[in-house]
């Protein structure tokens, strides 16, 4: 969608964060070296410096792809320009449909500085150099465009963005070198380690995690492979669970321990082994405290879980019979469980097993049944559904086509489908609508803030 678009997506509008756009023509600009960007008279563009030389092309961009980059339509075809905005005017060499490298002739109004030092060369954020309400526009956009695809159209509620410094859940990676340890992320298309100092999507006590981190990798890293560390921010403290590195015999585990013993870390595992747990890492699921299993699946952000169980919430409404299928630790499950019976139906028998638990520590429940159930090989049929007066639908990237096919030869009244990837939801919605469902309004959650996730809740009823 052009920058500029008026119409049912203005709303985000309402989103923008007062940041002064770059309107001025870029220019070279002292102490851009590093990190090879050009700067402007109001900020840093997200480009990197052009090549000069013969060949030189200009393009208008015209869309925002997928995945983040600008997309200019040529005589020779669509041609992807990473970091640029659509309405920009961008001059660079074209090699196999992209333009990398390019310079911006004429940026944008929604064009910002990206704040972010590590942006352009980190490949965690590709949107940054965007306004925030540009960024809310091309979210809403890509589930539009996703259900268009699928022959439907879509009402959106809202965006809900996550705030920077938010992030509770990633996964870091550490490499021995010659000098010491690399700790960070990938760099953009390459497997470089990028130190992530100025992060802006974190939350500060992931990014404090590194020193840590680090130790371990210098500890039991294998020389030249990555170790990967996923860090958890619990309510007890970080959780950390390692993998890539060397097999757990008694000595590295005593070593591990040793260099786990700080105040911040609640938990330790080596490849789904405990190595040692100071207080078990709890996380909050309205009343109940559950304790998830290593590197088990939590939202990203505690805003945007939040935002998903509110328009969960309203998507069932008074119901009192739910199932809630792909259930996992009970993001869903605990907080319908105060006020209806809930039937968590999950893959992963340690998530329900953790679920259950939480469940039973709690006060002021109702009363919750786990089912541990591949629902990809065996999806609920209509007898086991029948009576239920909601369906909770939160599954992987993936989708879950067969499911959804179940459930449309039932009489189900409310279902809510969250989803994580518009493609494959388009592709169920428009399942479940040839099965006589209607859909309602789509409210877009933004928990992976400048970057080309998307997650979305949307109501179907009968």
């Amino acid at each position: 969608m052009n920058a500029r678009t008026e119409g049912p997506l203005a709303f985000v509008a309402d989103h923008m964060d007062g940041s002064i756009p770059c309107q001025a023509p870029p220019r070279r600009g002292k102490g851009m070296r590093r990190h090879g960007f050009s700067r402007c008279s109001r900020g840093v563009s997200a480009l990197p410096r052009p090549r000069y030389g013969r060949g030189m092309q200009t393009a208008t961009i015209t869309a925002l792809g997928h995945l983040g980059d600008g997309v200019a339509d040529t005589p020779g075809g669509p041609v992807h320009v990473p970091f640029a905005l659509p309405g920009e005017v961008v001059r660079g060499i074209i090699a196999d449909g992209r333009m990398d490298g390019a310079e911006v002739i004429e940026p944008s109004p929604d064009r910002v500085a990206p704040p972010c030092p590590q942006f352009g060369v980190c490949g965690g954020c590709t949107v940054q150099h965007g306004s925030d309400a540009f960024v809310a526009r091309w979210k809403a956009d890509l589930v539009v465009r996703a259900l268009a695809a699928r022959g439907l159209g879509a009402e959106i509620a809202g965006v809900e963005t996550s705030p920077p410094l938010s992030r509770r859940r990633a996964v870091l990676a550490a490499r021995r070198t010659r000098d010491g340890v690399a700790v960070g992320f990938h760099a953009r298309g390459s497997d470089r380690i990028v130190a992530i100092d100025g992060c802006r999507v974190l939350h500060p006590r992931l990014a404090d995690a590194r020193a840590v981190i680090g130790t371990l990798a210098a500890r039991g890293g294998l020389l030249p492979g990555v170790l990967r560390a996923q860090v958890t921010l619990t309510d007890t403290g970080l959780d950390i669970d390692v993998t890539g590195g060397r097999p757990l015999d008694a000595v590295l585990r005593v070593d591990l321990a040793a260099i786990a013993a700080v105040p911040d870390i609640a938990r330790l595992t080596w490849a789904g082994e405990l190595v040692v747990q100071a207080r078990a890492p709890r996380v909050r699921f309205g009343r109940a405290a559950v304790t998830p299993p290593p590197a088990a699946f939590l939202q990203p952000t505690a805003e945007g879980e939040a935002a998903l169980v509110a328009a969960v919430r309203r998507t069932l409404g008074p119901a009192r019979r739910i199932v809630d299928l792909f259930a996992g630790c009970g993001t869903f499950t605990l907080p319908l469980a105060e006020v209806a019976e809930v039937r968590a139906v999950e893959g992963e028998a340690a998530m329900l097993a953790a679920l259950d638990q939480g469940w039973r520590r709690a006060e002021g429940l109702r009363r919750v049944v786990t089912e541990t159930r591949d629902l990809f090989r065996r999806p609920l049929l209509p007898p086991e559904v029948k009576g239920v007066e909601a369906v909770v639908l939160d599954p992987p990237r993936a989708g879950a086509r067969d499911q959804v096919r179940a459930l449309g030869t039932t009489q189900v009244p409310r279902i809510a489908y969250v989803s994580c990837n518009p493609a494959s939801f388009a592709r169920d919605a428009r399942i479940l609508v040839d099965a006589g469902y209607r859909m309602g309004p789509v409210t877009v959650v933004d928990q992976f803030r400048w970057s080309a996730h998307v997650e979305l809740v949307a109501p179907f009823t009968r």
